[in-house]
């Protein structure tokens, strides 16, 4: 008989609604993804990179000239310096650099915060490693930390918090406060904080990202995650990176070499060269502003409350006018009924609580976003 190492884990809200959308044909804005190609000119560097023989393995830290210039990346945008040689380590994927951060320092019993709602690969990875996740909720429909319970929940057993900035699936984001508190009640503790900052460039309405990076106590604790996938519109590459202290990455190289060893050669050639002009991704929070705005401007007169999300590509919409139905039977009725498909957001929060919130991506083309807000504006 075997026994389940993860006996509560069953098919993802994202496979199931998938599923149903494409059972009943219809307009998919579920998907955590881009309906739109990336830029040209990357996918014509990685054809380069294909073309002139970069298709054996990469050296297991990633290609050198990618760790430089994300190295001087982040320093020009948070002040901070990494060491490309060995503070730095390219993953396939952010997913995949989070659960190479836990499994590196998670072992039995070890407790790990994690702010509910949340992204649901973190807790899975956290129970594999036999930790306890310890789970805080973010405090009413606008998702504010709850300060005094986080601090009241860390112990002794306390080893990593993990953070998520821009937030999935809320588009929230820390504020500078919120990381000076972070800090603060960090500080004269050994516990690692993971910091999920896959969406670090999608912030929006004049805002600042945060990074953990920006702050020094938090820097010195800290494993960043970060995506090319997110960023460059290729959610389908695998792509991201890690970046912290050397000591840190010391431990987390030792089980990245033996989860993946490297992550997709002529990719990182071609996002190496891509990343050269800083324009690529300093101009992504007004393009993802520009299709956040879209898609709220169509759903004017709609019966849902809309409060604009700060970052992500991810909309939350409450429809507690509408309707008194759970959010995950309402979700499903919309795709069965309406040909809408979209993410209830309970399914992530913690035991299950329902704000009657529904997630939707504007990360897709604006004949996708106008079929999409002329359903919605339809529902009485």
């Amino acid at each position: 008989m075997i026994e389940s190492k993860l006996p509560h884990v069953g098919t993802t809200i994202f496979t199931a609604i998938g599923k149903l959308a494409k059972t009943h044909n219809a307009v998919n804005l579920s998907q955590g993804f881009p309906n739109f190609n990336a830029d040209p000119k990357l996918l014509g560097l990685v054809q380069e990179a294909i073309s002139e023989g970069y298709n054996q393995y990469a050296p297991m830290q990633g290609v050198y000239a990618l760790r430089e210039v994300i190295s001087e990346k982040i320093e020009k945008l948070y002040g901070h310096y990494y060491h490309p040689e060995s503070e730095i380590t390219i993953t396939a994927s952010a997913t995949q650099g989070i659960f190479t951060a836990i499994s590196a320092f998670i072992s039995p019993n070890d407790e790990v915060i994690v702010f509910k709602p949340a992204y649901d690969c973190y807790e899975p990875a956290i129970e594999l490693c036999g930790g306890i996740a310890v789970a805080i909720q973010l405090l009413g429909k606008d998702f504010q930390i709850d300060w005094e319970s986080f601090k009241s929940a860390i112990n002794e057993k306390t080893k990593a918090v993990i953070i998520n900035t821009p937030h999935n699936p809320t588009g929230t984001i820390l504020s500078k406060q919120d990381m000076l508190r972070l800090q603060a009640i960090l500080k004269d503790t050994d516990i690692i904080l993971i910091s999920d900052e896959v969406y670090e460039h999608l912030v929006f309405d004049g805002n600042t990202h945060e990074s953990a990076a920006k702050f020094k106590d938090l820097a010195s604790r800290s494993i960043l995650c970060a995506s090319f996938g997110k960023t460059f519109h290729v959610t389908g590459w695998k792509m991201g990176y890690c970046a912290a202290p050397k000591e840190l990455m010391v431990e987390f190289r030792k089980v990245h070499q033996y989860v993946v060893f490297c992550a997709n050669h002529p990719m990182q050639q071609g996002i190496a060269h891509y990343l050269k002009n800083p324009d690529h991704y300093l101009s992504l929070g007004q393009f993802y502003q520009q299709k956040r705005d879209y898609f709220l401007n169509a759903l004017e007169g709609s019966r849902f409350k809309i409060s604009p999300c700060s970052g992500t590509y991810f909309q939350i919409l409450d429809y507690s006018a509408i309707t008194h139905e759970s959010d995950l039977s309402f979700a499903q009725r919309l795709i069965k009924e309406h040909k809408i498909a979209s993410i209830p957001i309970s399914v992530f929060n913690l035991n299950n609580q329902d704000n009657k919130q529904l997630r939707f991506c504007f990360a897709k083309t604006e004949e996708t976003l106008d079929r999409a807000a002329t359903i919605l504006c339809k529902i009485r």
